[in-house]
């Protein structure tokens, strides 16, 4: 199965957080797919968890190093499509990057936010949980 996994989740495997053991659980033997946006998502998060003092300067290019050991297949990002999306739901444009990969590709969501979970319902995607 293909699986549309969000920003957060990457970050929480590779940060070690509470939820990294259901995460990996869940995504064991299936395939990873994400917007291609995605690597400027986490380099974006990786630095403003810096710049709060969540995360040490010299950790942020360790956390990019394990990031980097997680397969997962870049999809094109059709912009237009999650600006619809976007402006329908009233969220930000990174978030509906997820949901129009995980709508076009009907492919379950991964994501760790229950506002995008609750979005996803909405729209008739499958929230993996």
């Amino acid at each position: 199965m293909k699986i549309t996994a969000d920003t957060n989740t990457f970050i929480a495997v590779a940060l070690n957080e509470p939820e990294k053991s259901k995460i990996i659980q869940l995504t064991e033997g299936h395939d990873l797919i994400a917007p291609d946006v995605l690597p400027f998502e986490i380099g974006n998060t990786l630095t403003a968890l810096m710049k709060k003092s969540a995360l040490k300067k010299e950790e942020v290019e360790s956390a990019w190093e394990t990031v980097q050991q997680i397969p997962v297949d870049l999809r094109l990002t059709d912009i237009k499509s999650a600006l619809r999306i976007a402006t329908k739901f009233n969220l930000h444009a990174y978030d509906a990057y997820f949901l129009e990969c995980a709508k076009n590709l009907r492919s379950p969501l991964l994501t760790l936010d229950l506002g995008l979970q609750r979005v996803a319902l909405e729209m008739g995607i499958k929230i993996l949980e």
